[in-house]
């Protein structure tokens, strides 16, 4: 049906039903149909092209959540073009190399990130006279990219080094937005809210996936809990995409989750991290008719991998399900032999084509037959049903022995009074690194420092138990609103 990635269109349905909502000012928030956004999808390809790019081209998008990004963002892709977004938090000196190194002929960018934009590279504003100037009205016909086609490129978090350019492919974001679409014939009725940066796989995938369903998508410029919880009740979202952190800081508000009309939620998913089972039951309550559940993706090798499958039971909890129609998966130990606890390896249709400019990186996580080396790990029960353990590059060593973080949050995240836990090592001149851990407690409950350092040294490794315990009414945030590990780090080694 599809063969762009940026053309995702189904002429065969009404064309005047609502695409987008974009909030951008929550006070008068823009209505386009689906409609709409393929003409206008088509004007900035179209306009693109009049400038002179060709095919292969890499379009940089620098910019908070809007309309004009996601029209951006679809014309790159559909002129042939290489669509690369970018995180607009980076260091202007980060934001130059990432810059050079996908080569990028133009940058477009909101007004207030444009200083992040080198004087010397082309650039259009995503606002104003200068985005109505690069539109050109009128029919495009998409490009049909060759095989193994690069549509995108992601740029990791550059969290432990310069950020690298995951190379996506066209037909195998196809086959995540297929197999996304593919559980019913209509999602017509469902009304998506994303409030996660465009620059994210989380959220880049929950946009398309809306507007090959034919669904509407409210789009947030970021996130904040009070402003979510209001856009749900106040466009009727059905369709709840997040991930953990932020469903946590939503199910504290109490009182603005009291001001609206929660039943119409069908759906919460909440992608990218491991939940609490605390924090499960948080939502249930706060969406008493939705069905909630968590998801493992990577940029890497693709949005889906684990899910539910004919003929089993999700067992609940922290379980992520068994491989998807047409994913591979395997667990493999510091051996090198295959088991039920390991690095998790994957191959998948979305599988990336390789980093950027990077074939020694590419090499240590690509195999020779396209297997991708997660860097995670996992293990498999019984049944065949797979687990999120923890990163391997999260894991320290105190007094000779391995942590995973994960292990100990969980352990942790077993009292019933916590909501999240987050445990980061800090040096020490006898053990090497010890664990400390940052506690968010659900409302109404109360726990002292010591208990919980009881509780841990009862149910795990002595070795695991944490040597400081800081309690936070949130996780703070990174830009990709994952829990930001670096910035507690730091704060735990300040004390």
């Amino acid at each position: 049906m599809w063969t762009n990635l940026g053309k995702l269109v189904d002429h065969a349905k009404d064309p005047d039903a609502i695409a987008l909502i974009d909030c951008l000012d929550f006070r008068q928030p823009r209505y386009y149909s689906h409609g709409q956004m393929d003409a206008l999808s088509d004007a900035c390809a179209r306009g693109l092209v009049k400038r002179g790019l060709k095919p292969g081209d890499s379009v940089a998008l620098i910019g908070i959540n809007r309309a004009e990004y996601l029209i951006a963002y679809f014309a790159i892709m559909r002129a042939g073009m290489v669509a690369v977004p970018i995180n607009y938090k980076l260091s202007v000196e980060t934001v130059d190399l990432v810059l050079k190194d996908c080569a990028a002929k133009l940058v477009i960018a909101d007004i207030e990130r444009m200083k992040l934009v080198p004087e010397h590279l082309p650039h259009v504003a995503m606002e104003g006279k200068a985005w109505d100037a690069l539109l050109d009205p009128g029919p495009f016909a998409a490009v049909t990219p060759p095989p193994k086609a690069c549509a995108m490129i992601l740029y990791t978090s550059g969290s432990t080094g310069i950020p690298k350019g995951v190379q996506l492919s066209h037909e195998g974001q196809l086959w995540a937005v297929r197999r996304r679409i593919s559980a019913r014939a209509s999602f017509a009725d469902e009304c998506l809210i994303v409030a996660a940066p465009l620059f994210h796989m989380n959220a880049l995938i929950s946009a398309k996936f809306a507007l090959a369903a034919h669904a509407s998508l409210v789009l947030l410029p970021q996130f904040d809990a009070k402003n979510f919880i209001g856009a749900i009740g106040t466009f009727g979202v059905t369709w709840v995409t997040s991930v953990p952190t932020m469903m946590a800081m939503v199910v504290r508000e109490a009182e603005a989750l009291a001001a609206i009309d929660t039943s119409k939620v069908r759906y919460v998913r909440m992608g990218s991290a491991p939940a609490t089972h605390q924090l499960y039951d948080a939502v249930h309550m706060a969406f008493p008719n939705a069905s909630v559940a968590g998801g493992y993706g990577t940029t890497e090798a693709g949005p889906i991998v684990f899910g539910p499958v004919p003929g089993k039971t999700m067992p609940g909890g922290d379980a992520l399900g068994w491989p998807m129609p047409d994913v591979e998966a395997r667990l493999v130990d510091s051996r090198g032999m295959e088991a039920d606890e390991g690095e998790l390896w994957m191959l998948t249709p979305a599988n990336m084509l390789g980093y950027l400019n990077l074939p020694e990186k590419t090499s240590q996580v690509l195999t020779e037959d396209g297997w991708y080396k997660s860097g995670d790990v996992f293990r498999r029960d019984a049944d065949g049903c797979y687990y999120f353990v923890g990163r391997v590059d999260d894991m320290f060593n105190c007094g000779g022995e391995n942590i995973y973080p994960g292990e100990v949050e969980k352990v942790i995240e077993r009292m019933p009074e916590v909501l999240q836990a987050c445990v980061v090592p800090v040096a020490d001149d006898i053990k090497g690194q010890k664990p400390v851990a940052f506690v968010v407690l659900r409302d109404g409950t109360d726990l002292s420092e010591q208990s919980i350092k009881d509780f841990v040294l009862a149910n795990a490794p002595a070795y695991q138990h944490p040597r400081r315990v800081f309690f936070m009414d949130a996780l703070p945030l990174a830009a990709t609103n994952k829990i930001d590990r670096v910035l507690l780090r730091r704060m735990a080694e300040a004390g």
